[in-house]
């Protein structure tokens, strides 16, 4: 089993911020799954955000859940937004489809 975790909060101006850390595997792929269709299809925040920060990893699986949330947020009028990626997350999150106006606050890390 992974270390990765998935924290959830409200913040005042009713987003959810789904936070997931450390190394997303295929070990972590149900459990973001369904926190994800939980948060979109059923309590329906005018804007759901994937804060990536404390993100390391992302294997194949996670990154296309991440994708397809996006894409189920669409159709449930739930703006989806992943913030604060580490640019090489960022990167394959584009490369699978996620659009950029989605990917907001790109972590660079900080010079030595």
């Amino acid at each position: 089993m992974s270390d990765a975790s998935v924290d959830v909060e409200t913040s005042p101006d009713g987003s959810l911020i789904i936070h997931p850390h450390g190394a997303l595997d295929v070990d972590d792929a149900v459990e973001l799954r369904r926190t994800l269709v939980h948060a979109v299809r059923h309590l329906r925040p005018m804007r759901l955000i994937l804060d990536l920060h404390d993100v390391s990893y992302l294997d194949p699986i996670n990154l296309g859940t991440l994708a397809a949330a996006c894409h189920l947020g669409d159709d449930h009028a739930v703006a989806v937004f992943l913030d604060h990626s580490p640019p090489a997350i960022a990167g394959q999150l584009s490369a699978a489809g996620v659009a950029r106006h989605r990917l907001r606050h790109i972590t660079h890390p900080s010079p030595a």
